[in-house]
């Protein structure tokens, strides 16, 4: 018998003060069953780092096709493409064309992921942030995360902290790119 997705039910109140944005967002993700937690944790991160109008978390894993993360204009047109973790460069390649912007969320090893980048044809490759989350965090923040979690979530000047379960945590986002 197929297993189904895990429904995941999150309110983020997220304040990124970089940006100026401030909303109490409802989200309901659907975590397949080969997508890890801190995987879809990342999707989440995305998604709040990227707020803007247009955005659209998608099916993650089982979107195929489609990265973690879309923008799209009034006429629906893709505008950003955001992919998490270890992308497929053929993918970001062919999303960066589409959208003319493309960003990158990971926990993973940055080196590999860099070199992976790094070692293939893709468009305007330099002009794709790679933003690197700390490891522990991602983990630490994953084993508290249930199927119904409140969390807060407050960026400035590139720190993140965030709060679930009554703890506190906090990370810096590292940008990087890949030449």
């Amino acid at each position: 018998m197929a297993q189904t997705a895990t429904v995941y039910n999150l309110e983020v109140d997220l304040s990124d003060v970089d940006r100026g944005v401030y909303e109490k967002l409802n989200l309901c993700i659907a975590r397949h069953p080969s997508e890890t937690v801190e995987y879809m944790l990342m999707r989440v991160f995305a998604y709040c780092l990227e707020y803007g109008d247009g955005i659209v978390l998608t099916e993650g894993i089982a979107a195929g096709d489609e990265p973690a993360v879309l923008c799209r204009d009034l006429t629906g047109r893709v505008t950003a493409w955001i992919e998490v973790g270890m992308p497929d460069p053929a993918r970001l390649h062919r999303g960066n064309k589409l959208a003319g912007r493309a960003a990158v969320y990971t926990h993973r090893d940055i080196r590999r992921l860099l070199a992976q980048l790094s070692g293939t044809h893709i468009h305007r490759l330099n002009d794709i942030p790679v933003y690197e989350f700390e490891r522990n965090f991602v983990d630490e923040v994953a084993a508290l995360l249930e199927k119904r979690s409140d969390l807060s979530m407050t960026i400035t000047e590139r720190e993140l902290y965030l709060e679930i379960a009554g703890r506190t945590f906090s990370t810096r986002i590292v940008e990087h790119r890949a030449s």
